[in-house]
């Protein structure tokens, strides 16, 4: 077997997988890595839109040339008769100009095409990844925030590469084919239009810092009002029931005050910059206006040459204006693919193994017909079996070999301990809140790897096992009941997505949803709405276990699933279980000892140790913890 145990352990020392405001020093070379790997596969659209940019910046800078042209030559020319001199120029500047156009047009088309193919290709990337991520990350990362990674950082980046990115491109482009002219025309008026970059580019260093770290502080801002609005809005009814709404308002005034300061600090920076550029840009505009009409006076320039430069640093530092606003929404992108970056780089600590050992074949009883559908009997169920009756030939062996698991860097909250599930067995497990039967299923159904020791499925590390074979193989049925919006039967079936309607049926009469199904409008097909919002807390539980049953898997796991269930609802589904669980290994955990009944075997947790192990009459002729809890049991439904 492959030893997945060293690799898992490296990479959750690389960084941990809990995103934190604070992100680390090299996170902007991380993004631009990303944003260079999701291009590369469109490189050849980049470089054709370069030659486009290219192109039309070639095109603004040799305008005004033929301007000067025609001024300068054509005009004298026409007036001694030669209108050549003059209409070729024009022509030619009319050209040029109809040419830009084209080039631009195609150059907005071609950007808006990339930017959202390079949007589709970040976002199933970020989804897909936030998926993979276990158990523990989601349970430390708010989704309020993974909400503001796939919403608003989405649309920040995809702002600036639809529309800011191209006036970025044409902006600079433009500017370095206008520096280029200007040295060609005249050198020394060149040289007095540069002299006004050196405080440009001072002010656009200490712009761009400041606007960095605005952008940043904003992004987080609007994260932590995104998160509260999705935990309110999750929590509705709470908050109702409570009369949290004030509190609630007070909360949300509180950060989006902060998110509110932080657009002021961008605002006022871009307003700063903006000033500054365009008074750098004026009193550049004075300078060549000034120097060239000495030159004029002297005889050295031509009025024709100086208009055309007053047009050409008109052009030169019109784009600025432009500019300012793009980068402000670069630094914006900027800081959401940060933030996004972030989410991807968390590595996750559950990792599927590169080299795969696959579980043994399927043994045991399965019924008959294909695989998932129960067979029937008179009244559409399998004869039940219980106890030393039923047939321990199926389901998996598991075994916890010297386990121990403790969250991050906490107490252990299962010492080490081994365990032995035959194939085919029942067991439940029994104790106080927080005695670790979640954790140890958890670890079963590897949502978690043990700190130390082994969870092996007949014989085979569960870390060696590929995801996709584990989770056929294990299912784990909760008492959260979640689901999706969609049709009851789309709800079933993702147990087995290329299960028949004629199998879908059988489940759901294998868990008793028939009668309830058949009082719907619209039967199978009755839309579940919202989280499951169109039935009961008992009907979705019973839906849930109709998609668990419907995956057939060799281990089922059922994590006090019978929770939210009424007394007839329970017992409803005690009938489907002594029939479905026949043949698997199934581990329960309950409060309601009533489903004990049915299970070969009871463990009795404390403190994440197993402290009792039998057959439930063997426990409670002992007298032990499981006796007294039963015997309080049986008090209760007296």
């Amino acid at each position: 077997m492959t030893d997945t145990t060293s690799t898992t352990d490296s990479r959750t020392a690389r960084r941990s997988p809990h995103e934190t405001d604070t992100l680390p020093p090299d996170i902007a070379q991380r993004a631009r890595r990303l944003l260079v790997d999701l291009a590369r596969p469109e490189r050849k659209g980049y470089i054709a839109l370069a030659f486009l940019l290219l192109a039309f910046g070639i095109g603004n800078a040799i305008g005004p040339a033929f301007i000067a042209q025609a001024m300068d030559q054509g005009i004298p020319a026409a007036i001694d008769g030669d209108t050549a001199a003059l209409a070729v120029p024009l022509i030619v500047f009319l050209l040029v100009t109809i040419l830009t156009g084209v080039a631009d047009f195609f150059g907005t088309r071609m950007t808006g095409t990339l930017a959202q193919r390079l949007m589709v290709a970040l976002r199933k990337r970020l989804f897909g990844h936030v998926q993979k991520l276990g158990i523990s990350y989601h349970e430390r990362s708010t989704s309020g925030r993974l909400v503001a990674r796939q919403t608003s950082d989405m649309e920040n980046i995809q702002v600036f590469l639809t529309g800011s990115l191209q006036e970025m491109a044409i902006g600079l482009t433009a500017m370095g084919a206008i520096a280029v002219t200007l040295i060609v025309m005249d050198v020394r008026l060149a040289i007095v239009v540069f002299l006004g970059f050196i405080p440009l580019l001072a002010v656009s260093i200490a712009s761009n810092r400041a606007q960095r770290r605005n952008q940043r502080r904003t992004r987080t801002a609007i994260a932590k009002v995104i998160v509260h609005i999705v935990e309110t809005l999750g929590g509705i009814r709470a908050v109702q029931s409570f009369r949290r709404e004030d509190a609630n308002i007070r909360h949300i005034v509180h950060e989006d005050s902060e998110y509110r300061n932080a657009t002021a600090a961008s605002l006022r920076n871009v307003a700063w910059f903006a000033a500054s550029t365009r008074l750098i840009g004026n009193l550049s505009m004075a300078a060549v206006l000034l120097v060239g009409g000495w030159l004029v006076i002297g005889d050295t320039l031509q009025i024709g040459m100086l208009t055309a430069f007053l047009l050409y640093v008109r052009r030169f530092y019109g784009p600025l204006d432009e500019l300012v606003q793009a980068v402000t929404m670069y630094q914006s992108a900027s800081a959401a693919l940060e933030k996004i970056t972030a989410v991807l780089d968390a590595a996750p600590e559950v990792v599927e193994p590169t080299s795969p050992t696959p579980l043994p074949a399927r043994g045991g009883f399965r019924g008959e017909g294909e695989p998932g559908r129960l067979p029937e009997g008179g009244d559409g169920h399998r004869p039940a079996t219980s106890g030393d009756d039923r047939d321990l030939g199926g389901g998996r062996l598991v075994e916890f070999d010297d386990v121990e698991f403790a969250y991050g860097d906490g107490v252990p909250v299962l010492p080490r301990f081994d365990l032995t599930i035959p194939a085919g067995q029942t067991v439940a497990l029994v104790g106080a809140t927080g005695a670790g039967k979640s954790t140890l299923v958890k670890l079963l159904t590897r949502f978690y790897d043990p700190t130390a020791g082994r969870v092996r499925l007949d014989g085979v590390d569960l870390r060696d096992v590929a995801d996709a074979d584990l989770r056929a193989a294990a299912v784990m049925v909760t008492q959260e009941s979640y689901l999706f919006g969609g049709s009851i039967a789309e709800n079933i079936r993702i147990g087995r997505p290329d299960a028949s309607d004629e199998d879908v049926r059988v489940a759901a009469h294998a868990v008793g949803l028939t009668p309830f199904i058949e009082q719907m409008p619209d039967g199978f097909a009755t839309d579940v709405r919202k989280r499951g919002g169109r039935l009961s807390s008992g009907q979705r539980q019973l839906v849930s276990f109709a998609r668990a049953f419907l995956a057939d898997p060799d281990v089922l796991v059922l994590d006090e699933a019978t929770a939210h269930l009424d007394i007839p609802s329970e017992r409803q589904v005690q009938e489907a279980l002594a029939t479905v669980l026949e043949g698997r290994t199934a581990v329960i955990i309950a409060h309601r000892l009533s489903t004990v009944e049915i299970a070969d075997r009871v463990l009795v947790m404390e403190a994440g140790r197993i402290i009792e192990d039998g057959a439930p009459g063997v426990l409670i002729d002992s007298g032990g913890r499981f006796a007294r809890l039963h015997s309080a049991w049986e008090d209760s439904r007296a």
